[in-house]
């Protein structure tokens, strides 16, 4: 047996060890890389992460690669949750840990989080993010002209707000954002930047959208936790008995999801139009194009006890202008909506979302938001 066809056997049998069989970092399955000095398997995308951070961590192929003996037995003192025991023994409870299906920067700063600045190695830490203002400049996408503009933000503890200034001694903010309302998620392949942060929340009982990025990686996220961590504490003042892993779910949550659909109006005699949609939770929300800052519509999709429904067709003798004949019927206390998809694999997947979320039981917010909707001028 080679040197090779020996360390590639041993490196199979640490692997068995549970919890290795998955990227240290972002829980992808089968790891095909790892790291001989931090002693963890990763996966291709957090090796390159990795690779750019040469002082903290060194990578090798788990099948290309030479293996030392001293690191083979590295590894096997060490892997995947005895190395979390030691990097990730304080991450605050608001702090996003990404998966693999999470944007490049999340993962990137969560590697450097852990591994470089080593923020989470023990209590006691006084994190950037808890701080009681956040206040700095971020690129900010114009409403009418779509050009990205520096703006000053600020994100206040004891107001439970996020506010942004058109310059940066204004004194009156251009728009207050309270919290309760609010998502924030990464959205850098719409934006068109790979930092882009996409602000979603309440105006006047409608949806409103800003973008916003930074050019530098670590400050977007930071500013994102920083999110996150207002919001959990509103949430702890607002339901004081309430445990972390009740409240963590509610707070800034990647939209369900998002894709063009052709809609008709109430008469549902108009003609289909094509428009973007985002789910997002419990309420579906309609674009004429997916960078628009205000929202031409908006379904709330509560459960099927409350008389929501979904079905996979059209009312009979419904006239579809388009291509599209892959229809859609959402049933609501108030009227029906009626979509078409452009095919039935996306029919299909529209479909297994709507039913998961009328499935679910709603929430005292769910309920909250419901008749905040239906107040809607």
């Amino acid at each position: 047996m080679s040197v090779n066809d020996r360390a590639a056997r041993t490196l199979k049998d640490i692997m068995q060890i549970p919890g290795n069989d998955v990227c240290a970092d972002c829980g992808a399955p089968d790891p095909g890389w790892g790291s001989c000095s931090l002693g963890v398997f990763v996966c291709l995308e957090c090796s390159g992460i990795h690779r750019n951070i040469p002082d903290i961590s060194t990578v090798k192929s788990l099948n290309l690669s030479h293996w030392e003996d001293r690191e083979l037995q590295f590894m096997a003192e060490n892997g995947n949750k005895v190395t979390k025991t030691r990097y990730e023994a304080a991450v605050p409870v608001y702090y996003y840990q990404p998966t693999h299906k999470d944007c490049h920067v999340l993962r990137e700063q969560w590697v450097r989080a852990k591994y470089e600045r080593r923020e989470f190695t023990g209590p006691g830490t006084d994190f950037t993010y808890e701080e009681e203002v956040r206040d700095g400049m971020l690129m900010k996408r114009g409403r009418d002209n779509g050009q990205f503009l520096s703006r000053r933000f600020v994100l206040s503890l004891r107001e439970g707000c996020l506010s942004y200034f058109t310059k940066s001694d204004a004194r009156e903010p251009k728009a207050v954002i309270k919290l309760d309302t609010m998502n924030a998620t990464f959205q850098p392949v719409k934006i068109g930047n790979p930092h882009g942060l996409q602000i979603t929340y309440l105006r006047d009982y409608s949806t409103r959208n800003i973008f916003v990025y930074h050019d530098n990686g670590k400050e977007i996220v930071d500013w994102f936790n920083s999110i996150r961590a207002v919001q959990l504490h509103y949430l702890k003042v607002a339901f004081p008995g309430a445990m972390d892993t009740e409240l963590v779910p509610k707070l800034t949550r990647n939209f369900l999801k998002e894709g063009y659909m052709e809609k008709t109006g109430p008469r549902q005699t108009e003609g289909f139009k094509k428009r973007w949609f985002t789910l997002d939770h419990r309420r579906l929300m309609y674009f004429k194009d997916p960078l628009d800052a205000f929202a031409k519509g908006e379904v709330f999709l509560g459960n099927r006890d409350h008389d929501y429904n979904v079905f996979a067709n059209l009312p009979e003798g419904t006239h579809c202008n388009g291509a599209w004949q892959h229809g859609i019927t959402i049933e609501t206390p108030d009227r029906n909506y009626l979509f078409t998809c452009e095919t039935e694999s996306e029919q299909q997947d529209w479909l297994k979302h709507f039913n998961d979320v009328l499935g679910a039981q709603m929430s005292p917010q769910d309920y909250s938001m419901e008749a905040l909707l239906k107040r809607k001028p």
